[in-house]
C-alpha cells in the first residue's frame, strides 16, 4: 500500500456558481472553527498565568507539565484528543474502504486501545512516581546527558514528520470539500496552534484538545447517517459479506501476510507508548492513579472515536461511484483511496453537512499538531538546551528557548507539509524507528537495572542498522537482508517477515545481554571502554 499517496492533490471539478457558495460557506465555517480555537486557547493561556503565580518551581514546568494541575476528566480528554489525530480518522476509513485491505487489517481503532491500556499500566506509574519532565529524562539519568541524546534523535524526528504530515493531510482534505487553497489552509492551522501552543503552553493545548474532541465527535458523527442514506449507496451489511461494488468491506487475512500482519499490530500497540506527547499528559496529571486512570479510560474513548471513521470506509466500499458526480471509476481504481474520507464528505453527503466534516477533520489535526509542537520543544528544551548547550541558562532565557523551538518546529513542518511530497513516508520510517529503538530502551531504562551505557548505545544501534537493512519500498530503498517469505515487487523487495518485531527483540536483547556481560567483566565500573560503562550513583546525580 502507497500511503505516500495521501498527499496526491486532488483536482476538483469544474467551479460553478453553486461549488462558489459553498466556498464561501465552508471559508466563514472554517473561519469561525479558527475564531473560536483561539479564544479558548487564549482564555487557557490567562488561566495558566494565575496557576503560575502559585506555583513554586520553574515556570518551563509550568509550560511543558502545567504545574502537574491537570484533573481527571480534562486529562482523559486531552489523552483522546491527542490520539485521535488527522492520521487516525483518515487512515482508518481508507483501511476498511480498501478492497485489498479491509476491516480485518483496519488495527488502528483497538491497537489504540490496548496501546493506551498497557501504557497505563506498565509506564506511567512509573515515570509520574519519578517526577520527570520529559520521557527522555530517564534515559539521562541512567545513562548521562549525552550519551542519552542518541534516543532524542528518533524522538524529535518522528514528532516534526508526525506534525507535517497531518497538516499536509489537512490541506489536501481543503481542496477536496471545499476548493480552498491547499497551501492557505496548511499555513492558517499551523499558525493558529502555535499562537495559542506559545501563549498557554499544556494549559491552552489541553483546553482547546476539549473544544477540538467535541467536534470531531460531532461533526462525523453528523456526517454518518446522510453518507448511509445516500442514494448510490447499498446495505453496509450486505456489503460485508458479500461482493456487489468490491470485495466485502470485513477483510480477511491471508496466511502468507500473518507475520505482516503481527508486525503492524506490535508496532501500533508498542510503538505508539514511547512518545513525548503521550507522557506529556502522564507526567502533567495531578496524581500517580489519574496519571494510570486516564490512560485506561482515554483508551476506551479514543477506540470509540474511531467508529465513525470505520461506518464512512465502510459506506464508501458500498458506493457505486458511477452514480455519483465523482466518476464511473471508483477512487482506488483512480489510486485515490487515501482521501477516502473527504470524497466521501464531498459526494455522498450534501454541502451543508460536509462542511461540518471538514471541521471535524480540521480539530484532528489540530489536537495532534500543537500537541506535537509542545512535545518536541519541551525535549529538546529541557534535556537538551537546558541540560546540555546552556547548564547556568536563566529562567528567562529557558522560556526564550521553549518559544523559539515552537516556533522553528511550526516553521520546520509547514515547510515540509507544503513542498515534500514524500513527508508520510519520512513520518512511516522514523515511526517504525521509534518501535524499534525507543520502545526496547524504554523498557530497559525503567525495568532492567543492570542495562547501562555499554548495552544502551549497541542496542540503539542494532536497532537502527536491523530496520535500515530491512529497506524502505516508499522510498525505493533497498533492503540489504531478504528475509525470509518476501518477494519482488518491481525492484522493491517486499518483506512479510516481521522484521520490525525482529529489530526491536534484538535491540532488547543485545541490551540487556552486553550490559549483564559487561558488569561480570567489570563489576566495578572503574574500566572506561569509549566511556560506555555505567556511571557511578554519584556520577550520575551530579551530570
Amino acid at each position: 500500500m502507497n500511503i505516500v499517496k495521501l498527499f496526491a492533490i486532488l483536482q476538483p471539478p469544474s467551479r460553478g456558481e453553486s461549488t462558489m457558495a459553498i466556498n464561501i460557506a465552508g471559508a466563514m465555517s472554517m473561519a469561525s472553527f479558527y475564531l473560536l480555537i483561539l479564544t479558548v486557547g487564549i482564555w487557557a493561556a490567562k488561566r495558566a498565568k494565575k496557576v503560575e503565580r502559585a506555583y513554586e518551581s520553574d515556570r518551563s514546568e509550568m509550560v511543558m507539565i502545567a504545574g502537574r494541575k491537570i484533573g481527571f476528566i480534562l486529562g482523559i480528554l486531552t489523552t483522546m484528543a491527542t490520539w485521535v489525530g488527522g492520521a487516525y480518522i483518515n487512515g482508518t476509513a481508507e483501511m476498511v474502504y480498501r478492497p485489498d485491505a479491509g476491516l480485518a487489517w483496519t488495527v488502528s481503532p483497538w491497537t489504540s486501545l490496548l496501546c493506551l491500556v498497557i501504557g497505563g499500566l506498565c509506564f506511567a506509574k512509573k515515570m509520574r512516581a519519578e517526577k520527570y519532565v520529559t520521557m527522555l529524562d530517564p534515559f539521562q539519568l541512567r545513562y548521562g546527558k549525552r550519551i542519552a541524546s542518541l534516543v532524542f534523535i528518533p524522538a524529535i524526528i518522528g514528532e516534526i514528520f508526525w506534525s507535517a504530515a497531518i497538516l499536509a493531510a489537512l490541506g489536501t482534505t481543503s481542496s477536496v470539500i471545499l476548493d480552498l487553497d491547499k497551501k492557505l489552509s496548511v499555513v492558517i492551522s499551523a499558525c493558529v496552534a502555535m499562537i495559542y501552543t506559545l501563549l498557554g503552553g499544556l494549559y491552552s493545548v489541553a483546553y482547546t484538545d476539549v473544544v477540538q474532541l467535541g467536534c470531531i465527535f460531532l461533526g462525523l458523527w453528523l456526517c454518518v447517517p446522510f453518507a448511509m442514506l445516500n442514494h448510490a449507496v447499498t446495505d453496509i451489511k450486505i456489503t460485508a459479506v458479500k461482493e456487489v461494488h468490491q470485495k466485502p468491506w470485513l477483510g480477511n487475512i491471508d496466511d502468507r501476510f500473518i507475520g505482516k500482519w503481527i508486525d503492524d499490530l506490535l508496532l501500533m500497540v508498542l510503538g505508539g507508548i514511547p512518545w513525548q506527547a503521550y507522557f506529556q499528559r502522564v507526567l502533567a496529571s495531578s496524581s500517580i492513579k489519574n496519571a494510570q486512570k486516564l490512560s485506561i479510560a482515554g483508551a476506551f474513548g479514543g477506540c470509540i472515536m474511531g467508529i465513525p471513521s470505520v461506518l464512512i470506509g465502510s459506506v464508501a466500499a458500498s458506493t457505486d461511484w458511477n452514480q455519483t458526480s465523482y466518476g464511473s471509476q471508483s477512487p482506488y481504481e483512480k489510486n485515490e483511496a487515501a482521501m477516502i474520507l473527504p470524497i466521501v464528505l464531498r459526494y455522498l453527503c450534501p454541502p451543508y453537512i460536509s462542511i461540518f466534516g471538514i471541521g471535524a477533520i480540521a480539530a484532528a489535526v489540530m489536537s495532534s499538531t500543537d500537541s506535537s509542537l509542545l512535545s518536541s520543544s519541551s525535549m529538546f528544551t529541557h534535556n537538551i538546551y537546558r541540560k546540555i548547550l546552556r547548564p547556568k541558562a536563566s529562567e528567562k532565557e529557558i522560556m526564550f528557548a521553549m518559544k523559539t523551538t515552537v516556533f522553528l518546529v511550526t516553521v520546520l513542518a509547514t515547510l515540509l507539509a507544503l513542498f515534500t511530497n514524500t513527508i508520510y513516508g519520512l513520518y512511516a520510517l522514523s515511526a517504525d524507528l521509534v518501535y524499534v529503538i525507543l520502545f526496547p530502551q524504554l523498557v530497559c531504562v525503567l525495568y532492567v537495572s543492570c542495562v547501562n551505557r555499554l548495552g544502551f548505545v549497541t542496542g540503539v544501534l542494532t536497532a537502527a542498522l536491523l530496520r535500515i537493512a530491512g529497506g524502505e519500498p516508499l522510498f525505493h530503498f533497498p533492503a540489504a537482508i531478504h528475509f525470509p517469505g518476501g518477494y519482488f515487487q518491481g525492484s522493491d523487495y517486499i518483506q512479510i517477515f516481521p522484521y520490525k518485531t525482529f529489530a526491536m527483540l534484538s535491540s532488547l536483547i543485545v541490551t540487556v545481554t552486553l550490559s549483564y556481560i559487561s558488569k561480570l567483566k567489570w563489576p566495578e565500573g572503574y574500566i572506561t571502554v569509549f566511556n560506555l560503562t555505567e556511571i557511578s550513583r554519584g556520577t550520575r546525580t551530579s551530570s
